[in-house]
């Protein structure tokens, strides 16, 4: 389980990435602002220094791969083991819905209120739903959730 959420969250984690990339290319934006923003969150004292930007990336996978684990174990808890299919992505996409939600409308805003200005509100919440649709596909692909019903 523990695996299977790091793996779901670094490929959600580097959707996110590609997304918010592909975004400020398209719009003529620097996607290093981003990343700079996450460096910013977690260290403030980081200001500009060149290390600002692989850090956030490195901050971004990091708190993706333990948000990775986090669903892994949460929707294995909440989901019984004979649930339908379909129950499972829309979980875990509902799930980083209201993680979007809880760091953008309420945790951000007090830590770093600048952050939630980088990208659209809708560009972030594509970001997230992406994060979910890819880590969905890792426990699908993985057989994930059945593996841990089985050692419950």
């Amino acid at each position: 389980m523990w695996t299977v959420g790091a793996i779901a969250g670094l490929v959600g984690g580097g959707a996110e990435i590609t997304w918010i990339a592909l975004y400020k290319y398209l719009s003529g934006g620097e996607a290093a602002a981003v990343a700079r923003g996450v460096t910013q969150t977690v260290f403030p004292q980081m200001g500009a220094p060149m290390a600002a930007v692989p850090l956030g990336i490195a901050v971004h996978m990091g708190l993706a791969i333990i948000l990775g684990i986090a669903i892994s174990i949460f929707i294995r808890s909440i989901l019984p083991a004979r649930a339908p299919a379909i129950l499972e992505p829309i979980a875990v996409v509902g799930l980083l819905v209201c993680v979007w939600a809880i760091n953008f409308f309420i945790i951000l805003p007090v830590i770093n209120p600048e952050f939630v200005t980088l990208v659209p509100y809708t560009t972030s919440l594509a970001s997230k739903v992406l994060f979910g649709v890819a880590a969905a596909l890792v426990f699908k692909l993985t057989g994930g959730s059945q593996l841990a019903a089985k050692q419950t």
